[in-house]
This record gives structure tokens, C-alpha cells and sequence, in this order.
């Protein structure tokens, strides 16, 4: 199910950042107390190689994205201590040394459970012993959520595990969103900040105007 157009779950998961501090992170909650959009990306595991790709993307950009009032936030399923010893490796060993936004630790899949992000392919329950199994590797996709200031998710999306994400369009989402809540207009197809806009008049006929 959809969750855009709603509030994100009211779930406090265990975080670490790059100082090693492991804190509770509530993300609806860190939007709307310090009056900010948020991004929170997941990403199926540490120590891989797409991941790390993505998550140096996003701090190379973090700057722009708290240029338009944005926090980041990344995320999976390993434990804090794991997390940990990746921001500690070196980037030309395959770490994520230099990340310093925090970075969620669904253990408990609690979050990621509540969002439908796991890769659970098969559930199955054994008669003879009462237990259930799974297939698949019960990790995260790679889904992307942007919340607005009020809690409320404005985007989503869910990439299989190979494919990588552009990190320039959820900058792209960010200004589109931005501009709709400052001016009341809509962002056609392909609108960057600077571009046009459209409004529709009374006929319901879509007119641009100039930014």
C-alpha cells in the first residue's frame, strides 16, 4: 500500500552516525520538530557494492539537500556495531569512511516490516515443527521516501537490488515540492527549478507561467 499522501510510520529505530553514538531516531518525528523535509533511503546491506556507491552519492550532494531544508537519512537491516565498522573502512577499501549523516538500524525489521520493503519472497509454515521459513534474503529494496515538514510522504519508490538510484532527482523532487507548497502551481513532466510551471484556470485548462 501506498503510503503517499499520509503520515509516515511513527516508528523509533536504533541509529548510528559517524561518531559512533548509538541514539533512537524517530524520522516522522525528526520532520516535524525540526521543521524539515526528509530523505530516507534503504539499501539492502553493508560491506556490498552498489550500496556504497549510493551512499557516497547522497553525502556528496548532503549540502544541497540541507540547502532546501532537507535531511538525510540512510538505512537497512544490519546492527549498529556493523554500520559502525563500515563508516570506519576506508572508501578505496569499500567503506563509507566520510559519511556523516546517521544511518538506521532496523534489526528488528520493525520499520521496514511496517513499510513492505523486505525481500521476503515466500512464507511458509512447517506443520510438523510450528515454525514459519522464508525465502529470500529478508533485507530491504533499495526504497527511497521523501516527507515533507508535516510528516507526510510526498514520494516513494522501490528499486530491485541491482538497480542504483539517481540522486539528482530526488534533488529535482525536493525544488518540485518545494515550489507546489510556496506557489500553489504544478510541475509538468521533466521541470527543474528556474523552469516554468503550470496552473489550472477555472475551465480546468492547464496554463504555464513563469516562475
Amino acid at each position: 500500500m501506498s503510503l503517499v499522501g499520509k503520515n509516515f510510520p511513527n516508528i523509533a529505530v536504533d541509529a548510528m552516525n559517524e561518531m559512533g553514538d548509538t541514539f533512537k531516531l524517530n524520522v516522522l518525528e525528526e520532520a516535524k520538530k525540526n521543521n524539515k523535509k526528509v530523505l530516507l533511503f534503504w539499501y539492502p546491506k553493508d560491506f556490498t557494492f552498489v550500496c556504497p556507491t549510493e551512499i557516497h552519492s547522497f553525502q556528496e550532494a548532503l549540502k544541497q539537500f540541507e540547502d532546501k531544508n532537507t535531511m538525510v537519512i540512510g538505512a537497512s537491516c544490519d546492527t549498529p556495531e556493523v554500520h559502525f565498522a563500515w563508516l570506519n573502512t576506508p572508501k578505496d577499501e569499500g567503506g563509507i569512511e566520510g559519511v556523516t549523516y546517521p544511518l538506521l538500524a532496523d534489526t528488528n525489521r520493525n520499520l521496514s516490516n511496517a513499510l513492505g520493503i523486505l525481500d521476503i519472497k515466500n512464507e511458509k509454515f512447517d506443520e510438523e515443527t510450528g515454525l514459519y521459513t522464508v525465502e529470500g534474503d529478508n533485507v530491504t529494496y533499495r526504497a527511497t521516501y521523501l516527507i515533507d515538514e508535516e510528516g507526510k510522504v510526498f514520494h516513494e519508490s522501490v528499486n530491485d537490488m541491482p538497480l542504483g538510484r539517481n540522486v539528482n532527482e530526488y534533488l529535482r523532487l525536493v525544488d518540485a515540492y518545494t515550489h507546489v507548497q510556496k506557489n500553489g502551481e504544478v510541475c509538468p513532466a521533466n521541470w527543474e527549478e528556474g523552469k516554468e510551471a503550470m496552473v489550472a484556470n477555472r475551465e480546468g485548462v492547464a496554463t504555464y507561467l513563469r516562475n
